[in-house]
């Protein structure tokens, strides 16, 4: 069955608010069965909207809205898909004792606008908001339903799972399931190349999503139950590992920090970092993980040239000669943190993340990565390309964060050369 979501709300429009609830209801939706096809953004026009539930009405079985449920007049999303629907509203007693309830508890009166809210569909039905005063509605008609949620997330991803979850899947005949993988060392286009194949099965499905430094592949598959779903994902994620399995960091919800932190516990061994132009990206990542304490002590954030040379060591003609943004100071940096912290491992990061300070030798995105491992020193040049300041920065953490990872499980970094390699 296929799915459509429409936000109402003209402060979506304008960008006063980020519209959290349309990702929330398409993940719902897709574990479901449904095929979300269309999202719609409304604002509060009872014509405009009128005309999106129409068009929605036309082309998807299910219609899914957030917003427009609050007591005011410019509230008219009930109104308008009654219409639509051939259903008018009635007012429901028991709805409005929950309101009356909802404001005692915070020791307020009950303003008399709110009795709009107490207002449910006559052939449809509604369910009960234990977090707000504006109870989820649902009408069907002509093969379609449609479900009509309050806007703030408190409410309505509450209301999501205990109620409409429940009165949806009884008449799904198919569950989706999905399984993510989380690369790094890969751009998109060589990914389409040596993967490209793999996106076009039709079940399980799977695609490429890009992040910067980093990529992440859903992949998707229907099933009768939710263990056979998952299963037919567990082998079709088979060919991914076979081809591009030195890339893949983790599954799921892992982030690259976190799957650093596990190999580092795993492995029993300790990491710090060195960084310049990331400013201390890295190791706020890093310590965003739970555990990360047992396995990361030191963090040094060597901005300048003399924090460089007095916190880890990087010499003075090094600088002088080289420039602080050179493979020599990277590797220097890198081998300066575990040094003066002990570490089995540590990585470094020294560039250019503009938006000034670039020169055609060293232009803006320039950024050189040291990794160290006993006597093992690595650099790395990252090219990230003229971009924004803050994709500069995640971009060149990754790759650090990536190159830690594969330093601690033995494994080779992807362009990277031997620290000895390069020209003093």
């Amino acid at each position: 069955m296929t799915a459509e979501i429409i936000c109402v709300g003209t402060e979506l429009l304008l960008g006063d608010i980020l519209n959290t609830n349309a990702r929330f209801l398409a993940r719902r939706l897709a574990a479901l069965g449904f095929d979300v096809l269309h999202q719609q953004v409304v604002g509060d026009n009872p014509a405009r909207l009128e005309a999106a539930v129409r068009q929605a009405m036309e082309r998807s079985d299910l219609l899914v809205f957030s917003g427009g449920l609050g007591p005011t007049a410019d509230d008219l999303t009930k109104e308008t898909v009654a219409r639509c629907f051939g259903d008018e509203m009635r007012y429901e007693p028991a709805v409005m004792e929950s309101i009356r309830a909802f404001f005692a508890s915070t020791g307020r009166t009950t303003p008399a606008n709110n009795e709009k809210q107490a207002m449910v569909p006559a052939k449809g039905g509604w369910f009960e908001n234990p977090n707000g005063t504006a109870p989820a509605v649902w009408f069907e008609a002509r093969g379609r339903r449609a479900v009509l949620l309050p806007g703030p997330p408190g409410e309505l991803e509450p209301l999501w799972k205990s109620a409409v979850e429940p009165f949806l899947q009884k008449g799904q005949r198919r569950v989706l399931k999905s399984l993510v993988l989380g690369l790094c060392g890969i751009g998109e286009s060589h990914a389409e190349e040596l993967l490209g194949h793999l996106f076009r099965n039709e079940n399980p499905t799977a695609a490429v999503y890009a992040k910067p430094a980093e990529l992440t592949i859903r992949i998707t598959a229907a099933a009768p139950d939710e263990a056979q779903a998952l299963a037919a994902c567990r082998d079709y994620a088979q060919n991914f590992y076979r081809l591009a399995g030195q890339y893949i960091y983790g599954e799921g919800e892992q982030g690259l920090e976190q799957a650093l932190v596990e190999a580092l516990a795993q492995k029993g061994l300790t990491l710090a970092t060195a960084e310049s132009c990331t400013g201390g990206l890295v190791s706020q990542r890093i310590t965003a993980v739970p555990g990360a304490s047992e396995v990361f002590g030191f963090g040094f954030v060597t901005y300048a040239n003399e924090a460089k040379q007095k916190l880890l060591g990087v010499g003075v003609d090094t600088l002088a000669k080289h420039g602080a943004v050179s493979p020599q100071v990277a590797a220097a940096m890198a081998a300066g943190a575990a040094r003066a912290a002990g570490a089995d491992v540590a990585v470094a990061l020294t560039g250019i993340a503009g938006p000034g300070g670039g020169t055609p030798e060293k232009p803006v995105g320039l950024v050189w990565l040291g990794a160290a491992r006993g006597d093992q020193v690595f650099v790395k040049r990252l090219d990230i390309g003229r971009r924004d300041r803050a994709t500069i920065r995640r971009a060149a953490s990754s790759n650090a964060l990536d190159a830690a990872r594969r330093l601690v499980l033995g494994l080779p970094i992807p362009g990277a050369l031997r620290a000895q390699d390069i020209p003093e």
